[in-house]
């Protein structure tokens, strides 16, 4: 229930707030606005205010079909417009006024994400501190020397480097250096009171990533932050339990390897494994103070075509926690960065699926984004705020796109007219609109193909 009512409500502020900048720029503009729509469909809610702006005599609806809406505005494609009203008309508007309203929308929702950023860092949000787990294995973070237990000061690109407040900072460095083929330079601090930091360099440029996906951050090998090797529920009839683990223990070694970090521990559990046998092994434990060794002979999954080792536990204690927060000028600043940086992050990813150079498995629909805005929600009202803020982002750079049903196709259409001084004629219009429809339906099919295999695994 929470996850259907925080995805409606994402959807009513976003396409709201998008439609919003569409009007009011409308409005300023002298165009008279006939109808604003949130959803499309039977109307379930409609009303006009008594107050208006000046000619305008605007009904507003609330829709059945959440998935959008429209701001319908006097045109005279559209039907005749009296010769009293013309000059309300939108295509009788100057060239910039109808930009000017078509980018409105888009740019709305960029502002919302902008104010929304800054809310949280006035607000603050709990996150985890930036020192390291172990490492995976043969991973990028293990052949750059880290060992796990590193506490990362700052990290930065092409030598220019930048504090690192939380682990959360850091992974969304690695993610845009994976993404754009840069290494990233970290800093840690150095082992003991006093001793000098160090400098390692990941080079995340020899990845050539093509999805944003939990294998792209195993290949990395940072996945976690540091955490204490515990136990916490163990689920009945589980591996674990058979086993006689209980929660609480701390495991201090596994088959002779000491083990000092949580996700080190859960690599330990999943490498348990001869081909499609379980490995039982002897594990060292802290319980009440009492050093006791146990037989764990781990249940066999298959996880994305490999055999992996499993406990039914869960293994990690919860990481060390901060508060990221921000002052007034300084949250307002970090927030228009923010959106920048995942505004920019999300054109390129686009432009990469275009070409072939990323899968198409990073677009999302509507059954991820109400996934993660139930999952965002029941964290907090400042994850949620950023959930909204990373949707608003990627609605604003998605309608900027040059697809002629899109908002950024329109200006295409002005971008011709202001340079050959004539506007883009009716059957090409309808050609166009055409092409972009059956383009926009093939992302929606592959968005929705990449939900349910992503939440159900329908498909390997």
């Amino acid at each position: 229930m929470l996850t259907v009512i925080a995805f409606l409500i994402a959807l009513g502020v976003l396409i709201a707030v998008h439609e919003f900048g569409h009007y009011r720029t409308a409005v300023a503009c002298g165009v008279r606005v006939i109808r604003f729509s949130v959803g499309f469909g039977p109307a379930l809610y409609r009303w006009k205010p008594r107050k208006q702006h000046p000619g305008q005599d605007t009904e507003f609806v609330i829709g059945a079909l959440p998935l959008g809406g429209y701001v319908k505005m006097l045109d005279e494609r559209e039907a005749p417009v009296p010769p009293e009203e013309r000059h309300r008309a939108f295509n009788a508007q100057r060239l910039r006024s109808r930009v000017a309203i078509v980018a409105a929308g888009p740019i709305a929702n960029l502002l919302l994400a902008a104010a929304l950023y800054t809310l949280v860092n006035w607000i603050g949000v709990q996150e985890p501190v930036a020192q390291l787990g172990r490492p995976v294995a043969g991973s990028l973070a293990e052949q750059a020397g880290l060992r796990g237990g590193e506490k990362v000061l700052a990290a930065g690109f092409d030598g220019e480097l930048e504090p690192v407040e939380s682990f959360d900072g850091l992974r969304w460095r690695m993610t845009r250096g994976a993404l754009d083929g840069r290494d990233l330079t970290i800093e840690v601090a150095g082992e003991g009171a006093g001793a000098p930091t160090r400098q390692l360099v990941l080079p995340l440029g020899s990845l050539d990533a093509k999805d944003a996906d939990a294998q792209m951050f195993r290949k990395i090998g940072v996945l976690s932050p540091m955490t204490r090797p515990a136990l916490g529920e163990v689920m009945a009839g589980g591996a674990g339990q058979r086993a006689g683990l209980q929660a609480g223990d701390l495991v201090r070694a596994v088959g002779g390897t000491a083990v000092i970090d949580g996700q080190q521990l859960r690599e330990i559990i999943r490498a348990s494994v001869d081909g499609a046998q379980p490995r039982t092994q002897a594990w060292s434990i802290l319980r009440h103070g009492r050093e006791l060794t146990l037989q764990v002979t781990p249940e066999v999954r298959d996880e994305n075509g490999a055999k992996v080792g499993r406990i039914a536990a869960y293994v990690g204690a919860p990481p060390q926690m901060l508060t990221v927060r921000r002052g007034p000028i300084d949250g307002i600043t970090r927030g228009v960065e923010r959106t920048w940086e995942v505004s920019a992050l999300t054109v390129r990813m686009m432009f990469k699926m275009v070409t072939g150079q990323a899968s198409l498995k990073n677009l999302s629909g509507p059954l991820t984004i109400a996934d993660y805005a139930g999952k965002s929600a029941s964290l907090g009202i400042t994850q949620y705020l950023v959930f909204l803020a990373l949707i608003s982002v990627s609605l604003g750079v998605l309608n900027l796109m040059p697809l002629p049903v899109l908002d950024g196709g329109h200006l295409m259409y002005y971008l011709w007219e202001g340079l050959t001084g004539k506007s883009v004629s009716d059957a090409w219009m309808d050609r166009l609109q055409r092409g972009g429809v059956a383009l926009l339906l093939v992302m929606m099919s592959v968005a929705l193909f990449n939900d349910v295999n992503r939440l159900f695994g329908l498909f390997g």
